[in-house]
């Protein structure tokens, strides 16, 4: 069976975040870099229930797994 497939700009929706080019380049500006030894659930900016839903996605390899790998080295360029 095929996994669903989402874009970038969706989990930023799916995080509750405005999910528009210019706000999500701001996101990424405003919170990056994150430190190398810092996983991504971990960072302070998180609401507890995104938090838990990073963590969870990482733990159990769903079909926002790859969109989640992006948006951790999104966060971690310079």
């Amino acid at each position: 069976m095929e996994q669903p497939s989402h874009a970038f700009h969706d989990l930023f929706a799916q995080l509750g975040l405005p999910n528009d080019a210019a706000s999500i380049a701001q996101f990424l500006k405003n919170h990056g870099p994150l430190p190398g030894d810092m996983a991504l659930p971990d960072a302070p900016f998180w609401s507890p229930a995104q938090a838990a839903f990073l963590s969870e996605t990482l733990q159990i390899d769903n079909d926002w797994s790859q969109q989640v790998d992006q948006l951790s080295k999104a966060l971690r360029q310079r």
